[in-house]
């Protein structure tokens, strides 16, 4: 048996879409169950989003802190944006990412991992990427707006954001899977055998 993902679509009797936001909307399916019953189910339809493990020399991740209102917290996270445009190559949001919130560009570009933050209630994807090789980007900073006016910026070893994500003390979905990914990837066939940075994504196809 192979363990592996695969596309599959159950038919759906009838859709609507009870609410729609500036980013995101909530859609509501009549989904044929395979005893023949029909069940509604309520997601939220996501653009999808780009996350960005930054690691340096130093073996540190650039991370971010930044307050998220629906969780009540001040969160530690890693680079992370929308994918704004309908086919937007995800590298080039990335490196958008990078430079908005951290000023940062890399030189070195890989696929670290893809995931579904939570597929049971929303169709967001998300790509992490590994970037290597940092140095401060060229021209002005951006300016920040919203939640991102007092973001924190700072550069942590790989080794105690780990023990943070396995003490419960970290809880951004990109940091821990970004964070364990490398770990796993190291410990695997190592950093240079993950995916290129352009390699297809199905559940976000783009131009390259």
């Amino acid at each position: 048996m192979t363990i592996q993902d695969t596309p599959e679509e159950w038919e759906i009797r009838a859709t609507r879409t009870p609410f729609t936001g500036a980013k995101t909307s909530v859609r509501t399916d009549e989904v044929v169950m395979p005893d023949g019953s029909v069940s509604a189910r309520d997601y939220q339809v996501h653009p999808g989003s780009v996350a960005v493990l930054a690691l340096d020399d130093a073996d540190r991740v650039l991370v971010v802190r930044q307050y998220r209102h629906p969780v009540r917290q001040r969160l530690w996270e890693i680079p992370a944006g929308l994918l704004d445009v309908p086919g937007e190559n995800p590298l080039h949001a990335a490196q958008r990412e990078l430079y908005e919130e951290a000023h940062v560009k890399a030189e070195d570009w890989r696929v670290l991992t893809d995931v579904y933050t939570t597929p049971g209630g929303c169709d967001e994807a998300v790509r992490v990427f590994l970037a290597r090789g940092l140095s401060e980007a060229d021209g002005e900073r951006f300016a920040a707006e919203h939640e991102e006016l007092d973001m924190e910026v700072a550069r942590v070893p790989v080794d105690e954001l780990v023990r943070g994500v396995l003490a419960g003390e970290l809880h951004n979905n990109c940091l821990v899977v970004g964070v364990l990914s490398l770990v796993a990837a190291r410990a695997g066939d190592g950093l240079d055998a993950l995916r290129p940075a352009l390699a297809p994504w199905p559940a976000r196809p783009f131009t390259a």
